[in-house]
């Protein structure tokens, strides 16, 4: 109801019937939603609950943008399919590297810093994609820009699943695993979602705007998730090993 009602709204110049799916959506989605998550998720409470928001906030800003770059690269810049896929691979082997990375540098950095710093370079891929939108700028810069969002990707993904692990309680890893992967749907198919409204919108005019407007939103969005990873759990990406000391057997007397 929320997607349609953005459609509505924004691609068929129906804003009364557009406004009434999106509160009908809300007023539907969100009761049921504070149920799914830990209590908190909503607003942010730092732990647990920031560590899934932040979950569905990281999907929407990288997927929200990612759906309209093979779109930019083919529609507004004129290439074939082949280049605009280039971007999408280029992306899909940079996200593999930073999890490779992150991994290395977990047991040096706090998790919360590897998302940070995803998240940066996740926006600076964003804003070279908007200004591949510009005639005078190679395309290339925007394969190499999205490959760059794609390796911010792979270090802040990861460690968000190692805190929600850390942080849930025993015998809750399970539902807080649910709701993490509940966040990830949300965040990628609103995030997409809203980014089609911005290009319906666009429809029949000028769609590099359109473009440039799901970009903007999808790089909001990031912004947001920004701010929230200072209310991530501290401490390193990765739990130190425990060790268990075993007591010292007594000597047989005599």
């Amino acid at each position: 109801m929320l997607l349609a009602g953005l459609s509505l709204a924004a691609g068929s110049g129906a804003i009364l019937p557009g406004l009434a799916l999106i509160a009908g959506g809300g007023v539907t989605g969100l009761p049921a939603l504070r149920r799914l998550v830990p209590a908190g998720t909503l607003t942010g409470r730092p732990g647990l609950p920031a560590t899934i928001a932040s979950r569905g906030l990281l999907t929407f800003a990288f997927f929200g943008a990612d759906a309209y770059v093979t779109l930019a690269v083919t529609a507004v810049r004129h290439r074939s399919p082949v280049v605009a896929g280039l971007a999408v691979t280029g992306a899909t082997v940079a996200w593999t590297a930073g999890a490779w990375v992150q991994a290395r540098l977990s047991g040096v950095w706090e998790g919360r810093r590897l998302v940070r710093a995803g998240l940066l370079i996740i926006l600076a891929g964003i804003a070279g994609m908007v200004l591949v939108l510009q005639p005078g700028v190679p395309v290339a810069e925007g394969l190499a820009a999205w490959s760059v969002a794609g390796l911010g990707m792979g270090l802040a993904y990861a460690p968000l699943s190692l805190m929600m692990l850390q942080k849930a309680l025993p015998g809750q890893e399970g539902q807080a695993s649910a709701s993490l992967n509940l966040a990830d749907v949300l965040g990628t198919a609103i995030g997409i979602g809203a980014g089609g409204a911005a290009v319906a919108a666009a429809a029949g005019g000028d769609l590099r705007l359109g473009i440039t407007a799901a970009l903007a939103i999808a790089a909001a969005v990031g912004v947001v998730a920004l701010a929230f990873a200072g209310r991530l759990p501290a401490g390193r990406g990765s739990a130190p090993p425990v060790t268990q000391q075993v007591p010292a057997r007594a000597e047989p007397p005599g």
